[in-house]
């Protein structure tokens, strides 16, 4: 059997309360609901139960202190021009490219090909389509966006389970950062 998992943080209540309370008046656009809000430190794809079994070990010796972090603004990813995915920014955090860089490491050491993308930490708050109205009003409404600085104290392997709805994600397990 396969799983299909990624490593993320989920913000707190407050902060993805933030979030919702700005998902409205762009049409055509697809909100992420609650349980979809999170940072991917990593997305690891479809892997079999033993290299699951590998990861869940590895992630396992993934340690640092716990950290702030905090929203800054809104922006989009773009591909062929066209707009398709919605994104609140995160203020700069050396501490969170160090996890990251850590959560890379120990999912080579499960023997997961090395991630190609220059990490881009963000949370993805909608999906775009042809169908979806101009965003440029949108953004500039909500571009301001920012928060007060909130504590990673952890993070968390998902599996993401793929329906007609929509994306769902199953912790697998948390690792705390401890000091």
């Amino acid at each position: 059997m396969s799983h299909r998992l990624f490593v993320g943080i989920r913000p707190p209540p407050p902060i993805r309360d933030m979030l919702i309370d700005r998902m409205e008046a762009l049409d055509g656009a697809r909100w992420q609901d609650d349980d979809q809000l999170h940072v991917t430190l990593r997305f690891v794809g479809e892997v079999d139960a033993r290299q699951a079994d590998d990861l869940v070990a590895a992630l396992a010796s993934v340690h640092g202190d716990p950290f702030p972090l905090s929203l800054a603004g809104i922006g989009h990813f773009e591909r062929k021009g066209r707009a398709h995915t919605l994104w609140a920014g995160l203020g700069e955090s050396e501490a969170l490219r160090q996890l990251q860089s850590r959560v890379e490491m120990a999912c080579r050491r499960a023997g997961l090909a090395p991630e190609t993308r220059k990490f881009a930490p963000h949370i993805t708050i909608a999906r775009l389509n042809g169908g979806t109205a101009p965003i440029g009003p949108w953004i500039s409404e909500h571009g301001d966006l920012a928060s007060q600085p909130w504590i990673v104290d952890g993070f968390t392997l998902f599996e993401s389970h793929l329906s007609a709805a929509g994306a769902l994600y199953e912790p697998v397990r948390r690792y705390a950062l401890t000091r």
